[in-house]
């Protein structure tokens, strides 16, 4: 059997991870990671994790289960890699996805190399997705039994070390089932809800987040001819295919964001057929599946956490982007958020978005 540490969030998954695995026998500590205070929008959340709050949670949990538990302070390095980049990109107009970010640079990059200094063979967590072997050896990303929790999408970016350093024990569970376990063993947290809000953000508001923490002022709203429309906040209050809280009065018709323009600090409307793109281009990538440069590959690509997978050919360029051309148009693709590329339940890989494009005389171009 294993040393296990398991990164517990305070809540049912990760607690229930914990308890799954001290029945298979390891031997399991927890750990929670302080990342932030919960309380830096001035409010109190039971929507988001890792808070003061959600630690006691943990430790009682670890009390219940009769497992060690420890806090690491992880403030600093969470600020560098993960709230200093999502306030950046914002500001350059595009969507970022925190949690990908948590994953990639603290959960399976920082957790794990300390818990190996400390002795333990693997880190644990409660993400619904599961890990397999190919039949060359190589660890592959796959979705877990319960579709409707796949948290694959925010997982893209392991490697094949952090693969082969890391155990999803809920990979074959449904969360109903998840919250029968924890209720049977006396777990706090059977009944806590689930975490939904950015976790250092506990109103939810980003904009208001982000306008504590730059100078930036607003700007126009325009057309795609750059007639002026009125006065938007602040391109960082606003996303590719928004449509509320735009603060424009007396429209004959629907507008929605189409583009943001960061150097000229314009955001820029138009209809709903404005939206949809026919391709995408995507950099900083990670592929679990291997794909060599001019090499394309049919994979369903997913364009933001609650996108269904659409069918699409990705190939890998000779500066090492991709470009993903879709069977048909999709809707509201957004620089900075993540493309991650499907073959059936596995991981292929995935990247950030940096353009949508559309097919002209057979070639993508930029929109």
């Amino acid at each position: 059997m294993a040393r296990v540490m398991v990164a517990m969030s305070g809540g049912v998954d990760s607690s229930v991870a914990a308890l799954l695995l001290l029945q298979q026998g390891h031997e399991v500590a927890g750990v929670t990671l302080k990342l932030h205070d919960g309380r830096e929008a001035g409010e109190k959340s039971t929507r988001t994790c890792c808070s003061l709050d959600d630690i006691d949670d943990a430790k009682r949990v670890a009390g219940t289960l009769g497992i060690a538990h420890y806090v690491f302070n992880y403030e600093d390095a969470f600020v560098e890699q993960v709230i200093d980049p999502f306030v950046r990109t914002y500001c350059l107009g595009q969507t970022p996805n925190p949690c990908i970010l948590c994953n990639r640079f603290i959960k399976f990059d920082k957790l794990l190399v300390q818990a190996r200094a400390l002795g333990f063979d693997y880190v644990a967590t409660g993400h619904y997705a599961g890990i397999r072997q190919d039949e060359d050896g190589r660890r592959i990303l796959t979705k877990p039994k319960d579709l409707a929790k796949d948290q694959t999408y925010f997982l893209y970016a392991m490697t094949q070390e952090q693969l082969g350093g890391t155990l999803f024990p809920l990979h074959a569970l449904i969360k109903g089932e998840a919250r029968r376990l924890a209720a049977a063993h006396g777990l706090i947290t059977a009944r806590k809800r689930d975490s939904q809000d950015i976790c250092f953000i506990p109103d939810g508001d980003h904009g208001r987040f982000i306008d504590a923490m730059t100078d930036g002022a607003g700007g126009d709203f325009v057309d795609a001819e750059g007639n002026r429309l009125g006065t938007h906040r602040g391109i960082w209050h606003y996303t590719i295919g928004q449509r509320r809280g735009l603060g424009l009065g007396g429209l004959t018709e629907p507008l929605y964001v189409v583009d943001i323009r960061h150097e000229e600090n314009q955001v820029v409307l138009g209809p709903p057929s404005a939206l949809f793109s026919e391709a995408l281009q995507a950099d900083h990538l990670n592929w679990i599946r291997p794909l060599t440069q001019g090499q394309s590959m049919r994979v369903n690509a997913k364009i933001r956490a609650a996108h269904t997978p659409a069918p699409a050919r990705v190939t890998l360029l000779p500066d090492e982007t991709a470009e993903v051309v879709f069977d048909e148009a999709v809707r509201a693709v957004s620089p900075g958020q993540a493309v991650v590329f499907y073959d059936g339940d596995d991981v292929a890989g995935g990247g950030t978005i940096t353009d949508r494009t559309k097919i002209q005389h057979g070639r993508t171009q930029a929109l």
